[in-house]
């Protein structure tokens, strides 16, 4: 059976969670449920606010897409609130068909580059 929206996204919340970890960052808020934005506002070396983002998509949707007007509404919240963006986009597919969503309760591959900073100078 396959893994449905929620599901995805919070698997590719588990691995940018673990990832933020590793690298220093402390959470104050998650919202795992899809939809809600940011997923997590975090802190790092107790003095920098963090909003990032977290988009998981399935095969053949690449994760690095996402939605301009989207973005521009989480720019101006990060403005507001002395944030800095960080982008992070997570792919997965069936381990043993990349063309199929990932299952429940089978491997999946990941495709995540890590985390974007997003400039909040810009328009675009």
């Amino acid at each position: 059976m396959e893994l449905n929206n929620q599901e995805i996204h919070q698997m590719g919340m588990n691995h940018v969670g673990k990832h933020l970890e590793q690298n220093g960052f402390e959470f104050l808020a998650v919202k795992s449920d899809f939809g809600q934005s940011p997923q997590f506002v975090c802190v790092k070396n107790e003095k920098e606010l963090f909003f990032v983002l977290v988009r998981t998509v399935s095969f053949p949707e690449d994760p690095q897409n996402y939605n301009e007007s989207w973005m521009a509404n989480m720019k101006k919240h990060a403005i507001e609130k002395k944030a800095r963006l960080l982008y992070a986009g997570v792919g997965l597919a069936d381990s043993s068909n990349m063309m199929a969503k990932p299952l429940k309760g089978q491997e999946s591959l990941v495709n995540y580059k890590g985390l974007v900073e997003i400039d909040l100078s810009s328009k675009k």
